[in-house]
């Protein structure tokens, strides 16, 4: 577990992360996880091939899009869909990748996670920054909790 604790506290010592997945909806997982970084001082970069704009901000059809890569990627889409946006990391040099996942398989790809390993980058397989991002609220709390009471924390 330490090896993971070392990587989410990397994760979110990074000042520019991109979400991967957000939603022309606001109450989706990722939206409010754009939403939790944004309000915490993070520069946050919306990506989502089908939508212009999230949250009032420009979103980006892919990583090559952004220009200058962000410290980490936040990856909350389809297991599918995670492989190719950590090949699009690799191609833009980004060194970090989080796949959200709180209960179910979430984002999390185990191809995506072994092209990570191969590729260098530091993967974070699960888990949601919310439950790490201070503050954090009672639910995020009662969430890590119960996934570390049932193993279901990344690891």
């Amino acid at each position: 577990m330490a090896k993971v604790a070392e990587s989410i506290v990397d994760f979110l010592e990074q000042k520019r992360i991109a979400v991967a997945g957000v939603s022309r909806h606001e109450n989706q997982p990722a939206n409010l996880i754009y939403r939790k970084l944004r309000d915490a001082g993070y520069e946050v970069v919306p990506i989502n091939p089908k939508v212009d704009e999230v949250e009032g901000d420009r979103c980006y059809p892919n990583l090559a899009a952004i220009g200058e890569p962000p410290d980490g990627v936040l990856v909350v889409t389809s297991p599918a869909a995670s492989e190719t946006v950590v090949r699009e990391c690799a191609a833009a040099g980004v060194s970090r990748v989080w796949m959200h996942r709180s209960f179910g398989s979430g984002s999390v790809s185990e191809a995506a996670v072994q092209f990570c390993r191969d590729n260098g980058i530091s993967v974070i397989e699960g888990g949601c920054p919310m439950m790490y991002c201070v503050p954090v609220d009672v639910g995020h709390k009662c969430m890590r909790w119960f996934l570390g009471l049932t193993g279901k924390l990344p690891t």
